[in-house]
C-alpha cells in the first residue's frame, strides 16, 4: 500500500489517480495510524520551503514519520518541495529540512550560470540517470519530465545523485540514500515516463 502524506501540501489526488491507473493500491494518510498500514511513502509538496516544513510539523506526522523511515526503513519519495524537504535546510527560507539526505536546496538565481534564465525553470527537460539504478528500470536513454521550481537540491555525497539535469548548471533531480529517495520533478504530469518512475518505486 502507497501512504501518500496528507499534511495540507501537494496534488494528493493526482498521485491517487495515476496509482489507480496503474493498478497499484495507494491511500491518502493524514494521521499517524493511517501511515501504519504503509509499505510505501510518498511525501508530496508544492510551493515555499518554510510553508511546507511548517504544515509538515503542525500535522502531527513528523514523530510517525522519523519512526517508519529512520528505524523501520520504511521506502519514502519526496516529491519536487518533498525532495527539497529531504534536506537539511534551503536558501528559500529559515527553518531546518528533514535531513534524511545530506544536502542543501540552493536558488538558480543566486548561480553565475543560471541567473540570467527565465524563473521558474518551467516545462519538459532531458533527465540523465545513473544506469543500473532501480528506479529507471525499463527506462530509456532519452527520458524527459516535466519541471516547475526555482530552487533545486544539491547533494554533499555524489553518490546519493541518482539523475541529473540542466537548468544553466547541472543540478541533481532524482537522489537516493539507503530507503529514502527524492524526485524534483513532477512524475504526475510526465506521462509515460512519470507513469513508469512511480511504478518502479512501488516495486521497490
Amino acid at each position: 500500500m502507497i501512504a501518500l502524506i496528507d499534511y495540507g501540501v501537494g496534488n494528493v489526488q493526482a498521485f491517487l489517480n495515476m496509482f489507480k491507473r496503474l493498478g497499484i493500491d495507494a491511500c491518502r494518510a493524514n494521521t499517524p495510524e493511517a501511515l501504519q498500514q504503509a509499505s510505501h511513502l510518498i511525501l508530496p509538496g508544492v510551493g515555499a520551503f518554510d510553508h511546507a516544513m511548517m504544515q509538515l510539523q503542525q500535522s502531527g506526522l513528523r514523530p510517525a514519520l522519523d519512526t517508519l523511515v529512520l528505524e523501520q526503513k520504511i521506502p519514502v519519495l519526496g516529491i519536487c518541495v518533498g525532495m527539497q524537504m529531504l534536506a537539511s535546510g534551503s536558501d528559500e527560507g529559515q527553518l531546518p529540512g528533514l535531513g534524511w539526505i545530506p544536502g542543501r536546496v540552493k536558488a538558480f538565481a543566486q548561480q553565475p550560470d543560471s541567473h540570467q534564465l527565465p524563473m521558474p525553470h518551467m516545462g519538459w527537460n532531458d533527465v540523465k540517470f545513473r544506469a543500473g539504478h532501480p528506479l529507471f528500470r525499463d527506462f530509456e536513454a532519452e527520458s524527459r519530465f516535466y519541471f516547475l521550481h526555482s530552487y533545486y537540491f544539491d547533494a554533499v555525497d555524489e553518490a546519493d545523485v541518482v539523475a541529473t539535469a540542466e537548468y544553466g548548471v547541472d543540478f541533481d533531480c532524482v537522489v537516493s540514500r539507503g530507503s529514502v529517495y527524492g524526485i524534483q520533478c513532477h512524475p504526475e504530469k510526465s506521462h509515460r515516463f512519470g507513469a513508469q518512475f512511480l511504478k518502479n518505486f512501488a516495486e521497490l
